[in-house]
């Protein structure tokens, strides 16, 4: 009788080291999951967010444009981790990202106006850009 129960304890306690194993394994798989979109979804994020810094941009300059050459506006503009350089180039804005994995993320925005060439700080946070029409191009002051 007395190997009897030890036989059926011993089946008792493997059975449960078997399921926790399972649940173990179940968990772990799913943290992975998780960190993995999670970093996905971060990098969409900062995507979206210089996207549309570019575009705000090259709309404001677009708009002062239109409206005349005394015209100026100043914007305050989010730009978040990550931008190497941010260039000016006649009718384009020219942002280059580092991506999570080390690669370069180079975008270009087109503009419908010519800006005078340049360049803004890559550095995060709010900028302040401030933007004169002239005569023939719009001028972007950051500042």
């Amino acid at each position: 009788m007395g190997g009897r129960n030890f036989s059926r304890k011993s089946q008792i306690g493997v059975e449960y080291m078997i399921v926790v194993g399972f649940v173990t394994f179940a968990i772990l798989s799913v943290l992975t999951l998780a960190y993995f979109y999670s970093d996905q979804i971060k990098e969409s994020i900062r995507l979206n967010q210089i996207e549309s810094f570019a575009t705000q941009l090259v709309r404001s300059a677009e708009g002062v444009f239109f409206s005349g050459e005394p015209s100026r506006t100043t914007v305050r503009l989010y730009l978040p981790d990550g931008v190497e350089s941010i260039q000016i180039v006649s009718d384009a804005v020219i942002i280059t990202t580092n991506t999570g994995k080390g690669n370069k993320n180079i975008r270009v925005f087109e503009s419908k106006v010519l800006m005078q060439p340049g360049s803004i700080t890559p550095s995060e946070g709010i900028k302040k850009l401030t933007l004169t029409a002239l005569a023939g191009e719009v001028s972007i002051i950051q500042g």
